[in-house]
């Protein structure tokens, strides 16, 4: 039973057909795998560890010559997030006519919160199917997303709120890069380093996707109702297509470009901390969680497929970046 082959077969399959399964135990079954020790430690909490050694992995396939490609790619990534989603949202604000206003049933902290904020985790494994070593390390840059920063500058342009200090953190920031450059000094001391460290990148891509998914619930889809599944498909096809026209113009690797549009996790706290900052947001704090919780969800499922049809399109023309190939 060739199974690697099969799940090859769809779209982003590595990525999520783990995810999807640990979304559907976690969903029908939460306790299932919630058992403690290592079974737990790995299926269930070991996505940020998984992760991180994921980022080593590919922190040391980056050569010391293309470091400065990486943090190009990560910025240019992280202002297209926030200029489109952050446009986005500032437009159903407005027509919301304000924080307590609804525009289509979305709420627009909702929309900002998910707009600006990408899953990560789902962009290094999409980046590490289809992209470079560089594509990876990208993300010590792109995770200055995580959390309210940009939300809430967003919001403090339309004068909806005053900057608030505390909601960026170096440490953060230094935590999430450390890895990188451990792997990153690492390959570049020692060839045979960088060569068995390269060998744990695409291992660990479908281990982390199932952790990922087993802190998924579909039930949030059903709670956020159509306007937070409208919402995710918007988040995939405004910064999703964005990335990847963006990407194409500066001739990158437009699939990579398209990896961030999604919306991550930790954005589903996001209404509540603009909430506590200001007051004019804390009537629909609880709408626009379980929106912005609809849109991890239905991000997390349509980004990897989208990206698969993408590939197959570039294939189709002949412009499949070469990195890309092996998984179209």
């Amino acid at each position: 039973m060739k199974v690697k082959q099969s799940i090859e077969k769809i779209p982003g399959g590595m990525m999520v057909v783990p995810l999807l399964l640990g979304a559907l135990i976690n969903t029908v079954a939460p306790d299932l795998l919630r058992i403690g020790n290592f079974t737990q430690a790995l299926f269930v909490d070991g996505a940020t560890t998984l992760i991180a050694l994921f980022l080593l992995c590919a922190g040391s396939q980056i050569n010391i010559r293309s470091f400065g490609v990486s943090f190009g790619k990560g910025f240019t990534l992280l202002m297209v997030k926030w200029v489109f989603g952050g446009l986005i949202g500032v437009l159903i604000y407005v027509l919301a006519g304000g924080p307590e206003g609804l525009f289509l049933g979305l709420a627009p902290v909702a929309v900002i919160a998910a707009m600006t904020n990408s899953n990560g985790g789902l962009y290094v494994a999409l980046a590490g199917q289809y992209g470079k070593g560089e594509d990876k390390a990208a993300y010590s840059v792109l995770a200055m997303n995580d959390g309210p920063l940009f939300t809430m500058l967003t919001l403090s342009i339309v004068g909806a709120m005053g900057i608030q200090s505390g909601y960026f953190s170096i440490t953060a920031f230094v935590g999430v890069l450390l890895p990188i450059l451990i792997g990153f000094i690492l390959g570049n001391i020692d060839e045979d380093m960088r060569t068995f460290l390269g060998k744990g990148s695409d291992m660990l891509i479908p281990a982390f996707a199932f952790a990922l998914g087993m802190n998924i619930s579909f039930t949030s889809i059903l709670e956020g109702g159509l306007p937070g599944v409208v919402l995710g498909v918007l988040v995939v096809l405004v910064t999703g297509i964005t990335g990847y026209w963006t990407f194409k113009l500066f001739k990158w690797n437009p699939l990579v470009g398209a990896a961030e549009g999604s919306t991550a996790g930790n954005a589903v706290a996001t209404p509540a901390a603009i909430a506590a900052a200001s007051s004019a947001f804390a009537y629909n704090v609880e709408l626009a969680t379980v929106q912005v919780a609809a849109s991890v969800v239905t991000t997390a499922i349509l980004l990897p497929i989208f990206i698969g049809f993408l590939a197959k399109r570039l294939e189709k023309k002949g412009q499949l970046p070469e990195e890309a190939r092996q998984q179209a």
